[in-house]
This record gives C-alpha cells, sequence and structure tokens, in this order.
C-alpha cells in the first residue's frame, strides 16, 4: 500500500484595492489549480458573500464525496461483471454554523443507476456498500454519509 501526496494551489483573486480593509472591501473570488487539470474559480457561499457562478468549498466537499463514490462503485461494478450503463448522482450536504464556524452535519447521496440487464439488478445495489467503505473521501470526513441509490435496467 503506498501513500499519495496531493498538490493544490489557491490564490485570492479578491482584492478590489484596499485589501481586506473591511469585511465588505474584498471579494471572496479566488481560483484553485493544480498542474496539469484546468483552473476551479471559487469564492465563499453566497450567504457569506461569495460569488453564487463561482464553486465554493461546501460544493467542492459534497462534489468530491460523490465523485468517489461514483469511481468506487464504477470500478466495483466492472470487478464483478455489473455492466452500468449509466450514473448521475444528486447529492445533498447539511452543513450547520456554529459560533467558532460550522461544520457539515451529514450528506446524502442519490446515484440513480442503469445497467444491462435486470439479473444485476440486486448485486449492483449492494455495490454500494461496499463502495462507500472503500470511498477515501467518505473515510476522511466526520460526518455521516447516506446513500440512496436507484438502480434501472437499460430498455
Amino acid at each position: 500500500m503506498g501513500v499519495h501526496t496531493y498538490t493544490t494551489t489557491v490564490t485570492w483573486t479578491g482584492d478590489l484595492g484596499t485589501g481586506t480593509s473591511g469585511y465588505r472591501a474584498y471579494q471572496r473570488s479566488h481560483e484553485i489549480s493544480a498542474d496539469g487539470p484546468p483552473p476551479i474559480p471559487g469564492s465563499s457561499d453566497p450567504a457569506f458573500r461569495g460569488d453564487p457562478a463561482r464553486w465554493n468549498p461546501e460544493q467542492l466537499l459534497l462534489a468530491s464525496l460523490s465523485q468517489c463514490h461514483m469511481l468506487w462503485y464504477l470500478h466495483l461494478c466492472s470487478a464483478d461483471g455489473v455492466v452500468v450503463t449509466s450514473y448521475l448522482d444528486r447529492a445533498e450536504g447539511t452543513m450547520a454554523e456554529t459560533a467558532d464556524g460550522g461544520h457539515y452535519t451529514g450528506a446524502v447521496l442519490r446515484p440513480r443507476i442503469e445497467v444491462a440487464e435486470a439479473g444485476m439488478t440486486e448485486r449492483a445495489l449492494a455495490l454500494h456498500e461496499d463502495a462507500h467503505r472503500a470511498c477515501f473521501i467518505a473515510n476522511s470526513v466526520n460526518f455521516p454519509v447516506r446513500h440512496e441509490p436507484v438502480v434501472t435496467v437499460r430498455a
């Protein structure tokens, strides 16, 4: 088993000329980058004076959970002979504000999966538990991540 190291760069781009001289004096805009992929435009949640056209950290955390689960799930299906022909997840996360900041209280992944044959449906549902146990991101968070998968058969 190996150890993997990841690097990213976050660059604040929201200085309006006076820096952080006041709460409303700066934008929360920033850029997330790494060697290789295109940059991701980031901001804070609009509830915290962020730009709704940019990704916020809370969305990116939820997307990471969903993405990691999907990638493990597809791998496990492939290894187990379950042919997935479509996968769409509309995940939802909940965050509570506290006096000291806030924290995620939970997330629900709602993947909609299509499989090639009716005989694959039961195993396709069961593999979500295995994917959850294997997911690096789900294993790294301190809040519950639930799954509400629906599996259909390709027509």
